[in-house]
C-alpha cells in the first residue's frame, strides 16, 4: 500500500514509519525537518513543510491509500493556539480533495468514544489533564473531534501511558468499562497497532483504547 505518515520524525510516528517500511509499503513522510529521519530519509518518498502549508499537504496524500497521523502535542501547560488540530483539518480537506479514505490517528483516553461506559477514574482523567496542560487537552481533543466528524473511513487510538520498552506484541483494545483494557503500552506497540488498522476494518468508526 502507499501510505502517507504525518508526525513521522516524532517517538511513535518514527516507529510508524519503519514498521511501514519492513512491511514493503509505500510510505511518504510529511516533516518540517527531513534531517530528523535520519536513515529512513533514503527509504521514504518526504514532503518537508509545515502543516499550514495546504499544497504540501494535498501533494503528500496525493495517492494514498491510507494516511496515518502520528501527531501529537507537547506535555506543556503553555502550550497555546491549535496548530495540529487547523492541520489535521487541512489533512481532512486534502484527503477528501485526492479521494484519500483510510485515516488511522492517534489520541489519549482524556477523549471519550460512545461505546465507553467511563468509571470514575476515566471520568477524573480529562479534568486532572485539563486543569495540568489544558492546552495539550485542547489539541487531543481538537484533532480526535475532526477526524471523527471527517466523514472518512477513520479510527482514532486512544493511549494511557506510552513508555519506552521493547515491543511484546501484546494488544488489548476496547472500549472503557466494558474491556479488560490496561494503562502502559510500549511505543513499539502502539506503531505496530497505528500500521495494523490500515488494513482491518475492527475499528473503522471508533476510538479504542489500546495497551499492552
Amino acid at each position: 500500500m502507499k501510505v502517507t505518515v504525518f508526525g513521522a520524525t516524532g517517538k511513535i510516528g518514527a516507529l510508524v514509519v519503519r514498521r511501514l517500511l519492513e512491511d514493503r509499503h509505500e510510505v511518504t513522510a510529511f516533516v518540517r525537518s527531513p534531517a530528523k529521519l535520519g536513515v529512513a530519509a533514503a527509504a521514504v518518498d518526504v514532503v518537508a513543510a509545515e502543516l499550514t502549508d495546504e499544497d504540501a499537504i494535498r501533494e503528500a496524500v496525493e495517492g494514498a491509500d491510507a494516511v496515518i497521523s502520528a501527531l501529537g502535542p507537547p506535555i506543556d501547560p503553555f502550550v497555546r493556539g491549535t496548530p495540529l488540530t487547523d492541520g489535521t483539518r487541512r489533512i481532512v480537506a486534502a484527503m477528501h480533495g485526492t479521494g484519500a479514505r483510510r485515516l488511522v490517528a492517534l489520541a489519549t483516553v482524556s477523549v471519550p468514544d460512545p461505546r465507553d461506559r467511563p468509571r470514575l477514574l476515566d471520568r477524573l482523567v480529562p479534568i486532572g489533564i485539563g486543569l495540568l496542560i489544558p492546552g495539550a487537552l485542547r489539541e487531543v481533543q481538537g484533532i480526535s473531534e475532526v477526524v471523527a466528524t471527517s466523514e472518512l473511513d477513520w479510527t482514532v487510538a486512544r493511549i494511557f501511558a506510552p513508555i519506552d520498552v521493547p515491543a511484546n506484541h501484546t494488544v488489548r483494545a476496547g472500549f472503557l468499562g466494558r474491556d479488560s483494557v490496561g494503562v502502559e503500552m510500549s511505543r513499539a506497540d502502539i506503531a505496530d497497532f497505528l500500521v495494523d488498522q490500515i488494513s482491518s476494518a475492527d475499528f473503522v468508526g471508533a476510538a479504542p483504547a489500546i495497551s499492552n
